[in-house]
């Protein structure tokens, strides 16, 4: 390992010491989000791997639903029930996309929307 990996690693380490719970978050969310399209478009070969990224988005969606049905979340009531109510929504969708049945699009298109929310960018044109 060369010196600039070292010091990349060392740096990526005291950023993720220094993250923001929300920023956590959203990392997580954009990179479960990037494996599930670019498994998807790479094709019916990269199916293991679009099985295996959609797993993890519906274990990331239980738990920010088990996150938003706890009493002591702070977050206004109307958000935790939309939040609920979108983590089951994709459960029953990745379903649909996994027996294939319903494309992977609405998926991507509901994390980009909690990636833009918690970015602090508007969803709205």
């Amino acid at each position: 390992m060369n010196a600039h990996s070292l010091a990349q690693r060392a740096y990526a380490q005291n950023a993720r010491s220094t993250q923001t719970p929300r920023g956590t978050e959203y990392e997580l969310i954009a990179k479960v989000t990037h494996r599930i399209k670019a498994a998807a478009e790479a094709g019916p070969r990269a199916y293991p791997r679009l099985v295996e990224a959609l797993s993890d988005n519906q274990r990331l969606w239980t738990a920010l639903a088990v996150d938003v049905a706890d009493s002591d979340n702070g977050l206004p009531a109307e958000l935790r029930a939309r939040i609920f109510y979108l983590a089951e929504f994709v459960q029953q969708h990745t379903s649909h996309v996994l027996t294939k049945k319903a494309r992977v699009k609405p998926l991507l298109e509901i994390n980009a929307a909690i990636l833009k929310g918690l970015s602090g960018r508007s969803t709205r044109k």
